[in-house]
């Protein structure tokens, strides 16, 4: 059925619309209110509750919630329970492992005065700062389209239609989605967002910056004993089990209720397309310095999410006719730091600010170029400037020497204002950083042994992932014929290895290899999106409500 055959759909007019309840968007929402409670807010949410689809670490830096919620530390029911304590950094080896002295680390490394933190349940509890002031909160539905007035100015979203059958026909519960139109529009879905995307391109967002650079996180979550449990401690890692050419670390965090989180970051500009990153994450908890706080440990929760790592130099401009990109839509996480939360939180209560001031003023559609010449003068524009060589030293020089230079550059920027390096450039974006499989070779991951270290299809079982099956497959591959004779036939398949949830098989099928996609176990993390060596993966959201329902996550 084609567009014009099908039923018109109903609409409703707001302020402004934001799409993603993650703290840019719902920090967003919150300001908007502050500022003017008559304003008229709703916040779209694709996963089916608020903090479905919210993944981080999390260690968070509260300068953020402090301004956007001033005496929050007072109230009974917040999510900041535990505060760190202990702060370690480690590099591994194959058998053992070196702390290096916190001393030699830059002062904006130190975590005392952050808390430890599940991602998900501060965006539930801001989820409910919201509402309380007004803001309207729609779970469950997923902004699919942009909507642009005659002169092109984006006007609003539409929300994906329900009950489309996988032949792409209407079935018997098809309901249309709806458009919600408003004065400006905020773009907060998270890392490689699919109508960020669009934006991007566009209107160009992108050019005359650094192509934005990514890098794939994996997380557990553990239930230790008593005897292993240390709340309060932040411990992270470089080094074994990935080369000393392969970008990456780790952390473990420990929470309230002897909870840890453990996770493991491969930066998606990695060369060899035998890595499988949830490989290497398995056998990164086998290290001597890591297994033991799993002895006796019992896994709860498993999830997996792309990270923005481009920094100050790949952040997109950040306004467009009608609206603005904010949080990891923009690209703002800190990659030394492993944070960016903070960051989603001053940009989603800066983007507020210029757009009540705008709103306040009889505007509306057009371009608020305020949020954008007004950022790097900023916390977010300072947090960003001072780390901004670190990921490309890192890339150009390998983990060693990169890790140590960055560390050098992160002092004279904290000491004397300025770097060495001026600012660097990332050159080749991540999928085209990937190597023809003939260029490396395969590597013999040891299996699971279901009690430490696990498969993928046990591990998306707990992220309680779902789909409806019978729904077109949401993961487009653009040209078939390409996947095989580029993806499989040159680069080895890399897609069965790089998601992180079983999502790509090839399969021989009399005597072809077949391409086979699992949708039904997407996690949402958009690697494929980024890591395809020919870009011939767009992610595009499913139906509402569907994917990962991660808890305490």
């Amino acid at each position: 059925m084609n567009e014009q055959e099908l039923p018109e759909r109903e609409s409703m007019e707001f302020d402004v619309v934001i799409v993603g309840a993650g703290p840019a968007g719902l920090a967003a929402a919150i300001r908007l209110k502050q500022v003017n409670p008559d304003l008229t807010v709703v916040v779209l949410e694709k996963g089916s509750e608020v903090g479905a689809h919210i993944l981080s670490g999390a260690v968070v830096d509260p300068i953020g919630i402090d301004r956007l919620l001033p005496g929050w530390q007072e109230e009974e029911g917040h999510p900041f329970k535990t505060p760190v304590t202990d702060d370690q950094f480690l590099f591994l080896g194959p058998a053992g492992a070196i702390r290096l002295p916190n001393v030699a680390m830059p002062p904006l490394m130190n975590n005392h005065g952050n808390y430890i933190v599940s991602l998900g349940n501060v965006c539930r509890w801001l989820a409910e700062k919201a509402e309380a002031l007004g803001v309207e909160i729609y779970p469950g539905f997923a902004a699919t389209e942009v909507l642009y007035d005659e002169q092109g100015a984006v006007i609003g979203v539409a929300t994906g239609d329900m009950g489309i059958e996988r032949n792409g026909e209407p079935g018997p519960n098809y309901t249309r989605g709806m458009a919600l139109l408003g004065k400006y529009v905020l773009i907060g879905e998270g890392v490689r967002g699919s109508l960020a995307k669009q934006l991007i391109a566009r209107f160009g967002l992108q050019d005359g910056r650094e192509p934005q650079k990514y890098g794939i996180g994996l997380k557990e979550l553990w239930q230790v004993k008593p005897e292993n449990h240390r709340p309060g401690l932040v411990q992270h890692s470089f080094g074994w089990p990935l080369g000393m050419k392969t970008g990456g670390g780790s952390f473990l965090y420990h929470l309230e209720d002897n909870l840890v989180a453990v996770g493991f970051v491969v930066h998606l500009n990695y060369k060899n397309p035998w890595l499988y990153p949830f490989e290497e994450f398995q056998r990164f908890k086998t290290h001597p310095s890591i297994r033991a706080t799993f002895e006796g440990a019992k896994r709860l929760s498993y999830g997996a999410r792309a990270i923005t790592e481009g920094g100050y130099q790949s952040v997109p401009k950040l306004s467009f006719p009608g609206g603005a990109l904010i949080g990891c839509s923009a690209g703002l996480v800190n990659v030394p730091r492993i944070k960016g939360s903070h960051n989603a939180v001053l940009s989603g209560m800066l983007a507020a600010e210029k757009i009540a001031e705008a709103i306040a003023a009889g505007r509306a559609n057009d371009e608020p170029i305020e949020i954008e010449t007004g950022w790097r003068q900023t916390a977010i524009g300072t947090d960003l400037k001072r780390v901004r060589n670190v990921k490309p030293l890192w890339s150009k020089f390998g983990t060693g020497l990169g890790i140590a230079l960055g560390g050098l550059d992160m002092w004279t920027n904290q000491l004397f204002g300025f770097s060495l390096f001026g600012t660097l450039k990332h050159g080749k974006t991540d999928a085209e950083s990937l190597e023809p499989a003939s260029k490396h070779q395969k590597i013999d991951y040891p299996k699971p042994d279901g009690v430490l270290t696990f498969d993928r299809l046990s591990s998306v079982f707990l992220s309680n992932t779902n789909h409806e099956e019978d729904q077109p497959v949401h993961l487009k591959v653009r040209d078939m014929d390409l996947q095989k004779r580029s993806e499989h036939d040159v680069y080895g398949g890399p897609s069965a290895r790089y998601c992180p949830a079983g999502v790509y098989e090839w399969v021989e099928k009399d005597g072809e290899m077949t391409y086979v996609i699992n949708a039904q176990n997407c996690v949402h993390c958009k690697t494929c999106d980024i890591k395809d060596p020919n870009q011939n993966i767009n992610w595009v959201p499913p139906q509402g409500g569907e994917g990962p329902l991660y808890q305490n996550m």
